[in-house]
């Protein structure tokens, strides 16, 4: 496998720090971003603490940015348009991943937010138009991927975009989280049917008591 310098924006938080501490644990150099440089560090120690070789610090999020060649978007959507355009021009020609989901709750539960004719990884796709946007790691669990289990290899990563190559990387990336290649699921703008699917899973989970994810049945050597 390739390994990359990964720059996680919104590491501080569970699906941000979680994906973080799998990158780290297979071999990737991780920045952990956030608005507090303090808390990044913080994140980055307990990481650390768990995967004593990890190559991960923490830092402000333009420095984490800048930094490193692919960067993950994992912050809440509220104030995500006004973070990405901050950092567009650290984003210009780097792979950039959204695992952002638009949510909404009320008395009925979860559900997904009208993004006026796209979806967030679109709306950062034309708020940093030199980066190379990729969907990918919206539905696996915040407290499954900080868990001690090797892969999640009951589920798939699923992976859209537009640009073959940075697609390509978000793939084998996803073999840090289930032990196998993500499963390219199409255009970017299917992230506009992937997002709100996460409500979704948060819906069942409440009502099983469980963390479910996607499994693609049907592919060649699936789940094995």
């Amino acid at each position: 496998m390739t390994t990359y310098q990964i720059a996680v924006i919104g590491g501080t938080g569970p699906q941000g720090k979680g994906l973080g501490y799998r990158f780290a644990r297979h071999g990737h150099t991780v920045v952990l971003g956030s608005r507090d440089a303090d808390r990044a560090e913080q994140a980055a120690a307990e990481i650390r603490g768990r995967v004593p070789d990890a190559a991960v610090t923490g830092a402000a999020n333009a420095e984490a940015a800048a930094a490193c060649d692919v960067v993950l978007l994992a912050v809440p959507y509220d104030g995500h348009d006004a973070l990405v355009k901050e950092l567009g021009p650290s984003l210009a020609g780097k792979v950039v991943i959204s695992c952002v989901n638009p949510l909404g709750f009320d008395r009925q539960g979860p559900y997904g937010l009208d993004v006026p004719g796209r979806s967030a990884a679109e709306a950062a796709s034309a708020l940093a138009p030199e980066a190379r946007l990729v969907g990918a790691f919206h539905h696996v669990s915040a407290v499954s991927l900080w868990g001690e289990e090797e892969y999640l290899s009951h589920e798939d990563v699923l992976v859209c975009g537009d640009d073959a190559e940075a697609k390509a990387v978000a793939v084998e990336l996803a073999r840090t989280v289930t032990g196998r290649d993500g499963v390219d699921a199409g255009k970017l703008r299917l992230a506009r049917q992937l997002e709100p699917l996460t409500a979704v899973l948060i819906s069942i989970n409440k009502r099983y008591r469980t963390r479910s994810g996607i499994a693609i049945s049907g592919l060649p050597g699936a789940h094995e």
